[in-house]
């Protein structure tokens, strides 16, 4: 019997990708939201920026206790990663 731990980089890589999708998809609504759109994107500051940080613990947070981030289940780390 094997202990087949997944490889490091397909954790890393997962985590960074899911960071990188709630920050900039949950970002642009929280600007759209609050007027914080810009010509090159947007630009939360003050409450905003704490909302958007709150989304991304909870998001972090909530997919754990659901199984398993959107990237880890797309790279099939569900299950072997805790």
């Amino acid at each position: 019997m094997t202990d087949e731990r997944p490889k490091t980089w397909k954790v890393v890589t997962a985590a960074i990708l899911d960071f990188l999708l709630v920050f900039f998809v949950g970002g642009y609504l929280i600007a759209l939201l609050t007027g914080g759109l810009t010509n090159g994107g947007f630009q939360l500051n003050g409450f905003p920026a704490l909302l958007l940080f709150a989304l991304i613990v909870l998001y972090f947070w909530g997919m754990k206790r659901l199984g398993g981030t959107l990237f880890k289940r797309l790279f099939g780390l569900v299950g072997k990663v805790d």
